[in-house]
């Protein structure tokens, strides 16, 4: 999977996020924006009371964002399969090893951490994993 394969994949975000009511509603108290790296590809996701405002793929620079998770292409491919291998299965799990990293205004993140873990998980459960790992 190429950076912009991955970015491509969240940019399916707000379908994928927005239909699931419980989601939503879990994530209710969030509005914010959080970048997502796609390896070199950058992405933003706003956030409005939970539901996703928008996918912006490369934004221009100098747009704002609260705080990021940054990972790279193959390790959002792991992290979607089906049945992730040990230390792709969660997000902290990818900071751990060091397959992924978080950085910025952490309080956003750390209190809504459930959701913002369940919506880059969306796409695994929307089967958009590309596959097993072998």
């Amino acid at each position: 999977m190429t950076d912009e394969e991955a970015a491509a994949v969240f940019q399916r975000l707000p379908a994928l996020v927005n239909g699931d009511i419980p989601l939503v509603r879990r994530g209710r108290h969030l509005t914010t924006t959080f970048l997502i790296g796609a390896g070199a590809v950058p992405v933003l996701a706003a956030v409005r009371e939970g539901a996703i405002a928008g996918v912006t793929v490369s934004p221009p620079p100098m747009r704002s964002w609260r705080f990021a998770v940054r990972a790279g292409a193959d390790a959002w491919r792991r992290f979607w399969q089906a049945v992730p291998e040990p230390g792709y299965h969660d997000l902290l799990a990818m900071t751990r090893f060091g397959t992924a990293r978080i950085e910025g205004d952490l309080q956003p993140l750390m209190a809504n951490l459930r959701y913002v873990k369940e919506v880059l998980e969306a796409p695994r459960r929307a089967g958009l994993g590309g596959g097993d790992a072998g």
